[in-house]
């Protein structure tokens, strides 16, 4: 596996020392950069290929949300997950941020261990976003003929495995395989295994998250429990509509990118889903049930 490139821009070289040092000994390649200036031209350089971005936003010159908003502009560089380091964080200042593209916040001052919790999960993220690219591209075409499907599943290697082989037969899949993984990977660990939001943040933070998930699933309550993805063809759209055994749980509150979940390492990816990913998105009843709607393009 290749060594992790993380490009750190902040305008102070006291802060790039701190951050240099928090994450030494990680096995991290760290690329340092005094500007906007210099940190674009880094990520310009076309054998530069970074894995992961640490911004500062308050910078003279090009600031943090300027090269931010350059680096989601280019189709090159907009899959890179960026860091948001800032003591600009009142809740105007982080909808600013997110809507520019930086889900992962930090407040500055902040200890060694905020920034690497929040950078192991920038790059699981970046990590999983990638193995679904590759299952994506080994599935396409495979269910062009399909009608209507129902698929049963248990686990989240299982939920990605169907997220890149469903989103195979939209027009863009490489865009919908990623909110459809979401949906399904939440069936799997808020749906049937009953872990909620700030329990999935406390056991990434102890890095005991994917431990904790298998020890649910091996639990005799839970074995035979499934979520089930139906999936539906109109003349006008796919529709994927995903059912889980769980009791539910407030998605109203994760249908935006709210502010005070900018800071935690998970929270986004519903948002992210009805942003990005789908024309509509509807949950039903309590939220164990969704449905997501892709349109069909006319050719």
């Amino acid at each position: 596996m290749s060594q992790i490139r993380i490009l750190v821009v902040d305008d102070e070289p006291f802060n790039l020392d701190i951050i240099s040092e928090y994450l030494e000994g990680a096995g991290y390649l760290l690329q340092m950069a005094e500007s906007g200036e210099e940190a674009w031209t880094y990520l310009r350089r076309g054998d530069s290929q970074f894995d992961l971005v640490v911004l500062d936003r308050m910078m003279p010159g090009i600031d943090g949300l300027e090269l931010l908003r350059w680096i989601q502009a280019d189709r090159r560089l907009a899959d890179i997950p960026v860091i948001m380091q800032t003591a600009a964080a009142s809740p105007e200042q982080v909808r600013e941020g997110l809507a520019a593209g930086a889900y992962y916040y930090l407040t500055k001052p902040f200890e060694p261990e905020s920034l690497q919790s929040i950078v192991r999960a920038a790059l699981d993220d970046l990590h999983q976003r990638r193995a679904l690219a590759e299952r994506l591209a080994a599935q396409r075409h495979a269910l062009q003929m399909l009608q209507h499907g129902v698929f049963a599943f248990r686990t989240m290697e299982e939920a990605h495995g169907l997220a890149a082989l469903a989103a195979s037969i939209c027009d863009e899949p490489d865009v919908v395989v990623l909110g459809l993984s979401e949906l399904l990977v939440n069936g799997v660990e808020h749906g049937n295994l009953d872990i909620c939001f700030e329990e999935k943040s406390r056991l990434r933070e102890a890095g005991q998250w994917e431990a904790e998930v298998q020890r649910r699933l091996a639990l005799p309550d839970n074995q035979r429990k499934y979520v089930r993805l139906t999936v539906a063809s109109d003349p006008q759209a796919w529709v994927f509509s995903i059912a889980d055994e769980g009791g539910g749980f407030v998605w109203q509150d994760f249908l935006e990118l709210a502010p005070e979940r900018a800071f935690a390492p998970n929270g986004r990816g519903i948002a992210l889903a009805r942003q990005l990913a789908f024309d509509d998105l509807e949950y039903l009843g309590n939220g164990n049930c969704v449905r997501a709607t892709v349109r069909k393009r006319r050719h």
